[in-house]
């Protein structure tokens, strides 16, 4: 008897669990003759601002021990022109697809709500509240000169800090997206902040039907011989390996904390590191970084999930989700 994959993300029903994590993948558009797409759970588009954004400037990919620092910045082409000249397409494709969004400001993501609720056969809009290379601010975020003003001149270079390190302005984030969506809302939250769980339920409280947990960890990485940073923007986004243990321990965190369900999202390579997430409590899972070394990455960790469910008798993979035990080490 075949393994039943199909699991529930508020009223999006994927026949798997396994994604591919916003800006990772572009459009999936890029990846239709390479990829089996329709073995996938779905796919989350590249994020999309109100306006086009040519990204941060180069360099902005860096490698580093099992892993990679990024700063994008969310080069993307803006809401009109993705739907103008991108979702006739996205939309036939073969899986679900979840586009990822990012307001400026309350009043911006109101307005890409609304448009996208409009669209037929989008099923989900993903609200990414966690970018850490996106130099702008909203009235929603730490206003960064209450921060700097503290600071000697000469450290006021700090990163706007992000709407999902603020519990209040993620409960407002998502609201004001909530208000004008019936479908399903996934928030998109911060590894790298003190206390996960209680922004995740901030985010609940707010209207999300679903958490994405995470996104990359602030990073930075020098050269000595130029005492510059290796990135044009100074830092960057730690995603890859180096940092599934910290994903894995934040899921399993939030999972105690909230009711809805939870992508697992960091360091995700095979089969068995997104049954570490699905055991600690998520129930799906999207895989990013790995797409750049293998494009087919995510179909491979949803053939090996399956094989793994088969060769351990196991009917679905319902019954492994949270199912993490605590009575001592394996």
């Amino acid at each position: 008897m075949p393994v039943d994959l199909r699991v529930s993300l508020g009223s999006l029903t994927l026949r798997n669990p396994v994604l591919v994590a916003a800006g990772t993948f572009g459009y999936g558009l890029e990846f239709r003759r390479a990829v089996r797409l329709d073995q996938l759970g779905g796919l989350v588009t590249k994020t999309l601002t109100a306006d086009p954004r040519p990204g941060n400037q180069p360099p902005r990919l860096v490698d580093t021990p099992s892993g990679m620092l990024n700063a994008v910045g969310l080069q993307n082409v803006g809401l009109e022109a993705f739907l103008r000249e991108k979702w006739p397409s996205v939309s036939a494709l073969p899986i679900p697809v979840i586009v990822s969004v990012l307001g400026e400001s309350p009043e911006a993501l109101a307005t890409m709500v609304q448009r996208l609720n409009r669209l037929e056969g989008l099923p989900a809009i993903e609200v990414n509240l966690s970018c850490p290379n996106l130099n702008s601010s909203s009235q929603f975020t730490v206003h960064r000169s209450q921060i700097e003003s503290s600071l000697p001149t000469a450290n006021r270079q700090l990163p706007t800090p992000m709407v999902a390190q603020d519990p209040e302005a993620t409960e407002a984030m998502v609201r004001t997206a909530r208000q004008h969506t019936r479908k399903t809302l996934i928030a998109k939250l911060s590894p790298d902040v003190t206390d996960i769980a209680t922004i995740a339920q901030a985010a609940e409280r707010g209207g999300a039907d679903a958490l994405a947990i995470g996104n990359t960890f602030t990073g930075m990485s020098i050269n000595p011989h130029t005492q510059r940073s290796r990135l044009g923007s100074v830092t960057g986004g730690l995603s890859g390996p180096a940092i599934r243990p910290l994903g894995v321990y934040r899921v399993w965190r939030v999972r105690q904390a909230v009711r809805c369900p939870l992508i697992g999202v960091g360091g995700i390579l095979t089969g068995e590191d997104a049954l570490e997430y699905v055991i600690a409590g998520a129930t799906a899972v999207a895989v990013g970084t790995a797409t750049f070394s293998h494009p087919a990455a995510a179909l491979r960790v949803a053939r090996e999930l399956e094989r793994y469910l088969a060769r351990h008798r196991i009917d679905a993979v319902q019954q492994v989700i949270g199912s993490l035990r605590t009575d001592g080490p394996s």
